[in-house]
């Protein structure tokens, strides 16, 4: 019976480990850029200054400014909100001073227009567009990409990554029960031999981090758990996009507002209380509103930071006579409060810039593991047809993986490599530029799959290797070439934010440099037949996983 499950599960490790590999390759290596989000967009906005103290500014006296402006240019609106300038809870941003305002919606519409302002903090000028930062998609882009993909729907893109990733759930869990001894896979490596050592290269990378694979996995479906299974809530709320507005209404509350003007409360000394509670620099942001039947309300808002990233404390006055009103429930309730704790896992929220590169690292293997999963695949068959006297490049199945491979593996991240080049040398007042950025992306990986359609497969690896790796080492001095902002003037600064950015593009040169030679290496034509296999292995047969 034991024999009989883990022949199964290597069965179903091997080909649901296919049917979505790809797929979920490109959701790890985009979804892995988005723990450093916030950085990458910093770097893809040169125009930004460099990482300074942040000018100390008297909250009282911004929000003042802040409200001359707001009543300037929208006395009665539905809501009113203020951002102060402040770095965000991780120190990893810092948020520009702005308002922003909801115009009263029409009739027939639930909300309003919105429009945003950038303030000169010292005067409460708006600041003119000019001083806006390039238009970039940034790495916020990135992130939404790895479950939005790109140029399809919503509702479908969510939908297919929900699938690909129930069936890495489905291939984790399989993997382990198919590894009879999973702890000596981890610490068993034995180089130079060939399909051998890429095997144990996939079950130490598995193995070493497990753990992540399973979290993310995981939180990842709670992200869209009544898409992924509306069931419950159909049969409570019924269906339709309008039963659907009031589960959500119930769930996040009604946000419904009514006409606010400037409230005849004192500011200054709401925020002497929002700072004795949470202390100085701790303040983000000040709305006004007003909810249908009742007093308007002025709403402090703490600076966001770790599990508290979605739902920051909040403090709430009457804006007629500024007394403190009671704190209000928590929206949700406790399912929404352990939703928010597996979003912060999922995205990291809660860890300092160590645990944020532990996070990475994770990411990165994550990535050789589905990569040597899915090479392994063609790899053993290729291997299995030579040794049968039959050609493998004459099997359409085998080819077509072999390609995919080729364009997945070595082609996006070339591609990605790509992204970086275009926000450098695209023009910078060109229409739709953060669009084009990402046809740029698309662009190369579409090239990537030529290519490997039209080279042999040997020279496909290895070339695009090089590629990638000259794409990825090559990005610092492209910066160097545009901007003011190069490794020299950086570190001199000490803005490690975005000389790290540089410094980890040579770091990724030089892990693909490596890579690429190893690669070149292995597949000269010299090796015998039985040998020139595409490298990256990953077992699927009981016996390969128990040698």
């Amino acid at each position: 019976m034991k024999e009989t499950l883990r022949q199964t599960a290597a069965w179903l490790h091997t080909w649901v480990g296919l049917v979505a590999g790809w797929l979920l390759f490109f959701v790890f290596v985009t979804g892995t850029a988005g723990y450093f989000e916030r950085e990458i967009t910093r770097w893809m906005q040169p125009e930004r200054p460099l990482e300074i103290a942040p000018p100390a500014f008297e909250p009282a006296a911004l929000a003042t400014l802040a409200m001359n402006r707001l009543e300037q240019v929208a006395p009665v609106a539905a809501s009113w909100s203020i951002t102060l300038p402040h770095q965000d809870g991780s120190k990893r941003a810092w948020t520009d001073f702005s308002i922003r305002w909801e115009e009263m919606p029409q009739p027939g519409h639930s909300f309003g227009a919105s429009t945003r302002e950038r303030l000169d903090p010292a005067t409460g000028a708006v600041l003119p567009p000019e001083a806006e930062p390039r238009e970039t998609s940034g790495g916020f882009g990135l992130y939404r990409m790895h479950y939005q993909l790109h140029y399809l729907p919503y509702q479908w893109a969510i939908r297919i990554v929900g699938i690909a990733t129930m069936l890495m759930l489905l291939a984790i869990v399989s993997g382990v029960i198919t590894h009879k001894k999973i702890i000596r896979d981890f610490f068993t490596f034995r180089p130079g031999k060939g399909q051998r050592s890429w095997l144990d290269a996939h079950n130490a990378v598995s193995v070493m981090a497990l753990p992540f694979f399973l979290m993310i996995t995981y939180t990842g479906l709670v992200f869209f758990l009544f898409e992924y299974m509306p069931a419950g809530r159909d049969v409570l709320y019924g269906t339709g996009d309008a039963n659907a507005d009031v589960y959500y209404e119930e769930l996040y509350g009604d946000h419904e507002h009514a006409a606010i003007s400037r409230p005849a409360a004192s500011i200054a000394p709401l925020i002497t209380q929002a700072e004795k509670a949470w202390g100085k620099g701790n303040l983000a942001g000040i709305a006004v509103e007003r909810h249908p039947g009742e007093p308007a309300e002025i709403v402090l808002s703490r600076v966001a930071s770790g599990i508290e990233y979605y739902s920051p404390a909040q403090l709430h006055f009457n804006a007629d006579t500024g007394a403190r009103l009671p704190d209000e429930p928590r929206e949700g309730g406790t399912a929404l409060a352990t939703a928010e704790v597996m979003y912060a896992l999922h995205e990291g929220q809660f860890v300092n810039i160590g645990g944020r590169w532990l996070y990475f690292a994770a990411g990165l293997l994550g990535c050789g593991m589905i990569g040597t999963g899915l090479s392994l695949w063609a790899s053993k068959r290729r291997r299995r047809h030579l040794s049968e006297g039959r050609e493998a490049d004459e099997h359409f199945g085998i080819r077509l993986v072999e390609i995919l491979n080729v364009a997945t593996i070595a082609g996006l991240p070339l591609a990605v490599a790509g992204f970086f080049w275009a926000n450098r040398l695209l023009p910078v007042e060109m229409t739709d530029r953060a669009a084009w950025e990402f046809h740029c992306l698309f662009a190369v990986w579409l090239g990537t799959l030529f290519y490997a359609l039209g080279r042999p497969l040997r020279q496909a690896w290895s070339e695009l290797l090089w590629a990638t790796s000259g794409a990825f080492a090559l990005i610092p001095i492209v910066n160097a070439l545009t901007t003011d902002r190069h490794l020299g003037v950086t570190i001199a600064h000490g803005d490690w934010a975005l000389a790290g950015f540089d410094l980890t593009m040579l770091g990724l040169g030089a892990a693909f440099g490596l890579t690429a030679r190893k690669v070149t290496t292995r597949l000269r034509p010299q090796t015998p037949p039985a040998e020139a296999a595409i490298p990256s292995p990953l077992p699927s047969t009981l016996k390969e996983s128990r040698a």
